[in-house]
């Protein structure tokens, strides 16, 4: 059974994380987002290795992230946002990947922490790194590696992720490679910014569910939707954007889950997830597949969409509505259930109120359908796309909308 940690994890989610204060620019440039993972309260997984439920005691874990944009400098932010009492941290280091928990030799670089090698996050909070010179490629891995010298108990982390990592026993930060083993989520890290080294002028934020966070897409490749978005974004000459993953598998939009690794609402995340993001400017919001699957009304689900969009507005982030992906024929499906997805996906094309649409479900669907997922992209259970799928997804984002000045 999950260990829920209820009024705590609550609490924490309700409003935005607080980030201690940091510099807004590196080298004279303004930071950005090239990577994120949203966070969860740490619980036990009845079908995971993951350790986050119990936590970790004398062990380092080596994060394994995918950037989307490059940079001459880089600043990795730790988490402690579901945490219930301080997190220590001993170490920290980051590096460019050469292969699985192999750095490349001469990148390893020991973070600092307003000058100080070791970091204490506050229950509740995340903190980023000082600057580190370190260049690294848009489209490139690091290995960011985290000593936790004390026993921390539920471990605030990123459940999904379609990316092997690795913990090992001891301080092996600075280590190249060697005495790693396997394991499924990211802990402690949720955020790495980079100083541009082109005209990266912001970030778009992918909100959303598993069909964000990691589909079933093949491991370790880097086939997320998001991810095929970071591609045509890095492949634009001139001004551009980078791209962050703020999908959350099995993540409801207007309501918690009783199982605590799948989030708080989106309605209530979107504020840490999307609007703390470095050099945010817009959202692409595609959340609410799980809330049919739970009989959601689509009069609830609008009113979720227009809290988003609210939420956004008041921070001037843009944001573009996603039409959820057909389901025919998955396990959810139902003919009431259809019903809601198609009144929920008309109104996001035509109520005026988003500053764009990605018509996901169009690009997606069977035609003639449009209710069935397309065979070409479905990864077997009528619902999740696979790695086709999501590259058509991303396929469907026109590019010119999102970098409209």
């Amino acid at each position: 059974m999950a260990r829920h940690v209820g009024t705590l994890a609550v609490i924490a989610a309700l409003v935005a994380t607080a980030v201690l204060p940091s510099p807004a620019t590196a080298h004279g440039k303004p930071w950005v987002a090239s990577w994120a993972a949203s966070p969860v309260v740490g619980s036990e997984i009845p079908w995971s290795d993951c350790p986050a439920g119990e936590g970790l005691r004398d062990q380092t874990v080596r994060n394994v992230v995918f950037l989307s944009a490059g940079g001459e400098s880089v600043r990795v932010r730790l988490t402690n946002a579901f945490g219930a009492t301080p997190l220590r941290v001993g170490r920290a280091t980051v590096a460019v990947q050469q292969a699985g928990d192999a750095a490349v030799p001469g990148t390893v670089r020991t973070m600092t922490f307003k000058g100080r090698r070791d970091v204490t996050v506050p229950a509740g909070r995340e903190v980023f790194s000082d600057p580190v010179r370190l260049d690294v490629q848009a489209l490139s891995t690091l290995l960011v590696s985290a000593y936790l010298p004390d026993a921390t108990g539920p471990l605030t982390n990123h459940p999904f992720t379609a990316q092997g990592n690795y913990l090992a026993s001891g301080d092996r930060t600075t280590a190249l490679s060697g005495g790693f083993q396997d394991t499924p989520c990211w802990m402690v890290v949720d955020g790495v910014d980079v100083a541009p080294a082109r005209r990266v002028a912001g970030t778009v934020v992918a909100f959303g569910d598993s069909i964000t966070d990691t589909a079933s897409t093949t491991g370790n490749a880097n086939r997320r939707w998001p991810d095929f978005l970071a591609r045509r974004l890095d492949a634009v000459p001139g001004r551009t954007l980078s791209v962050v993953n703020a999908g959350l598998g099995g993540n409801r939009l207007i309501a918690d889950r009783d199982e605590p690794f799948w989030g708080v609402a989106g309605v209530t995340r979107v504020r840490r997830d999307v609007l703390s993001q470095t050099g945010v400017k817009a959202m692409i919001l595609l959340e609410a597949v799980n809330d049919i699957g739970y009989s959601a009304s689509a009069e609830d689900l609008i009113a979720g969409h227009r809290d988003v969009i609210a939420q956004a507005r008041a921070a001037g982030v843009k944001v573009y509505g996603g039409t959820i992906l057909p389901f025919k024929g998955s396990f959810i499906w139902t003919q009431e259930r259809e019903a809601t997805w198609r009144t929920l996906n008309d109104w996001i094309r035509t109520s005026g109120e988003f500053d764009g649409v990605v018509d996901f479900a169009a690009a997606t669907g069977v035609p003639g359908d449009p209710a069935t997922l397309n065979p070409a992209y479905d990864s077997g259970d009528h619902l999740h796309p696979n790695d086709a799928g999501t590259r058509a997804m991303a396929d469907a984002v026109d590019l010119a909308m999102l970098l409209r000045r």
